[in-house]
């Protein structure tokens, strides 16, 4: 059963913590990623960079603008997808998540 985990961002408070939070989260993700490599479980997992477009269909094709807005305080900073028995143990994996400490993380099933 596959998962997708999203991880947010705050930017101010992320560029607020001190270099040795930053570092701790980052070891959570090796050793998270290591985990469920040797499980299994890992699919992918990507960092987002902070730029977005934003594609609408505006009647008679397309229009695009830059993003996330100025006032959004919050990104998508990355994601992750997994391959596991059920959502209780997605769940248990995006608790192990180092920005599960900051923010919550958003975990839905990808169905089949």
């Amino acid at each position: 059963m596959k998962h997708l985990m999203l991880i947010p961002n705050n930017v101010e408070i992320w560029n607020a913590l001190p270099a040795s939070e930053i570092e701790a989260i980052m070891q959570a993700h090796t050793s998270l990623q290591q985990e469920l490599r040797a499980s299994g479980e890992f699919v992918e997992a990507h960092e987002l960079g902070e730029e977005a477009k934003f594609v609408r269909h505006n009647g008679t094709g397309y229009a695009v603008t830059d993003g996330p807005f100025i006032e959004t305080k919050e990104i998508v900073a990355g994601y992750y997808v997994v391959d596991c028995v059920d959502t209780a143990r997605a769940v248990e994996i995006a608790g192990k998540l180092g920005e599960a400490r900051l923010w919550p993380i958003e975990v839905r099933r990808i169905d089949p």
